[in-house]
């Protein structure tokens, strides 16, 4: 059963805090939020502020899917998360 916008965003709030709250994470988490983040760009109904906030959310994916440490990654990230989250809340 596919997932409803709504839900998309919910947890890809929810991984995103917490990265932000945890400074850790798993490679499978960020291959999660990507695809939640292409999805979610996929089906057109972003305004520009939430497209903008997805591909942000994508190149920090794909990045961290490829750091060596991801922990540092998530951490050099903080603010940005934090800035992401409260973006997408304001949105929902």
């Amino acid at each position: 059963m596919p997932l409803n916008a709504q839900h998309q965003m919910a947890i890809l709030k929810d991984i995103l805090s917490n990265h932000q709250t945890d400074c850790c994470g798993t490679v499978s988490e960020c291959e999660q939020v990507e695809r939640l983040a292409q999805a979610m760009l996929a089906n057109g109904t972003a305004n520009e502020q939430v497209y903008r906030t997805l591909q942000n959310i994508c190149e920090y994916t794909q990045t961290a899917k490829s750091a060596a440490h991801l922990d540092q990654h998530i951490e050099t990230n903080k603010q940005n998360l934090s800035q992401w989250v409260e973006e997408l809340s304001s949105l929902s």
